[in-house]
């Protein structure tokens, strides 16, 4: 697929998932991705493997799968319509076709825990030691803190990995400190955005964006293959470690099953992200120095 067809893709989901809670006809998704939208249609399930309409329809799901597991306090009425659904009926219409049954009878944890296996057993072939086993509710052997953070607004370049668990993130990482040390900005800081939540996403499904902070770099410094992203300000949760993936796996656990249920706060829709302690990978491939941030809603 010509690069360029891979950035308008880009630009396509990075818009769907900016206006998850808009009306997302393919004329104005293919308008953000600078496409005509008889082309776009037939570019963008090349690439993706479905149509946009389909896409859409997935992402709300997703997404509502993930509120119902980080907001649990939140009416399903209310989770359908801030996912973009046009009311509790067409979103339990929707539920039911994808997963079987309605969201009010839908079994949540034995859900995720079927997915959680999935990618414990590839991480595992993968040779990630050691156990990488689910940390309880309510357990913090490891001492985690947390400190809220209020960040400002930030332009990001990046490169997006598909299915990130199998692989692609350390050439992405590398192919991107090449481009911003041509740019001058390789020593800004350095992002790693998680789109999705592998509990409840299939792995083949995630995304993973590396990203560097690249203020007001013009435009015309963006090729065809490096995207660009703006954050609003946001506030966030803050988590650091040192550690390899294990601990960080217990850091992810314990923020989502332990601080954000007990911190009254609700999660934004913004993903979770990790920022590196200088350039990715900088520590090694076993042990990282990260902070991991959480939006929450002011």
């Amino acid at each position: 697929m010509p690069v360029d067809y891979v950035a308008s893709v880009n630009r396509a989901i990075d818009y769907v998932l900016a206006h998850l809670g808009d009306p997302l006809p393919l004329e104005v998704v293919a308008r953000a991705a600078h496409f005509s939208p008889f082309h776009f249609h037939r570019v963008f399930k090349a690439l993706m493997g479905e149509t946009l309409n389909e896409f859409v329809r997935r992402q709300r799901l997703e997404r509502a799968l993930s509120l119902m597991s980080r907001a649990p306090t939140n009416s399903l009425t209310t989770i359908a319509l801030d996912c973009g659904f046009a009311s509790s009926s067409d979103f339990s219409r929707s539920f039911k076709q994808r997963y079987g049954v309605p969201p009010s009878r839908f079994e949540l944890s034995e859900f995720k825990e079927s997915r959680r296996a999935e990618l414990l057993d590839l991480m595992k072939q993968q040779g990630a030691r050691p156990s990488l086993e689910s940390l309880p509710p309510g357990e913090n052997p490891d001492g985690f803190t947390v400190a809220m953070r209020s960040l400002p607004p930030r332009t990001m370049a990046y490169l997006r990995v598909l299915d990130p668990y199998r692989g692609g993130v350390v050439e992405a990482c590398r192919d991107l400190v090449i481009w911003a040390e041509e740019r001058g900005v390789a020593n800004r800081d350095w992002y790693g955005y998680m789109w999705d939540d592998p509990e409840v996403v299939a792995l083949e499904d995630c995304r993973y964006d590396v990203a560097v902070d690249v203020g007001d770099l013009p435009l015309r410094e963006f090729g065809e293959r490096v995207g660009r992203f703006e954050f609003p300000a946001m506030r966030v949760g803050e988590l650091k470690m040192k550690g390899d993936i294990a601990l960080e796996m217990r850091a992810l656990d314990w923020l989502f099953r332990t601080w954000l249920p007990n911190s009254g706060l609700a999660p934004d829709d913004q993903p979770g992200f990790e920022a590196w302690d200088g350039r990715p990978f900088e520590h090694g491939f076993e042990h990282f120095e990260i902070a991991l941030h959480v939006p929450v809603r002011a």
